[in-house]
């Protein structure tokens, strides 16, 4: 069809693509476990910066794993995750965010992502210090399994490419550790 023309029923249809019942059906899945895996990880982001801890918790499988290699930081459980993160984080001011992400759902219960990321991490300064912080930017490469209808983070590891340091070196930081 030109500019200008007039459309008819005979047009229409011919210019129409159709997609058989189950193309489509399979399409709306991927698109929905797509969307699941953005809230999934929005939660994420979310419940880390109100250090909602029990919540944040919920969005990891039970034998997930978490890489941070510049902080040394492997862990692997839903528990130890937390417990490890929420230390690290204690009294913190954090705000993280994901953006851009590149999701492939892999099979009928598995998916991979890619998140560029940006956070921002402030401990309380000490008695009349510096402050003591930083602002990354990177990636987080994750796995997400589906166990009984929902959507698991199963494996996150963030890479930094740019850390700006705030303030006092970091390794003056009170950072409880275990």
């Amino acid at each position: 069809m030109r500019r200008g023309d007039v459309a008819t029923n005979d047009t229409v249809e011919s210019m129409s693509t159709t997609r058989p019942v189950d193309e489509s059906a399979a399409m709306v899945q991927r698109l929905t476990d797509i969307e699941a895996i953005k809230q999934l990880k929005a939660r994420y982001f979310r419940a880390m910066d109100q250090q909602a801890w029990e919540e944040w918790g919920k969005v990891f499988s039970p034998t997930a794993t978490i890489d941070v290699p510049e902080a040394a930081l492997l862990v692997t459980g839903r528990d130890e995750i937390v417990r490890a993160v929420s230390g690290a984080l204690a009294g913190a001011t954090t705000t993280h965010h994901g953006h851009m992400p590149e999701i492939e759902i892999t099979g009928p219960n598995s998916a991979t992502g890619i998140w560029a990321m940006f956070d921002y991490v402030e401990w309380p300064a000490p008695a009349g210090g510096a402050r003591i912080g930083l602002q990354g930017y990177g990636h987080y490469t994750d796995e997400y399994v589906r166990v009984d209808g929902t959507w698991w983070i199963h494996r996150l590891r963030l890479d930094r490419l740019r850390v700006d340091v705030l303030g006092a070196p970091l390794w003056q930081a009170k950072v409880p550790r275990d």
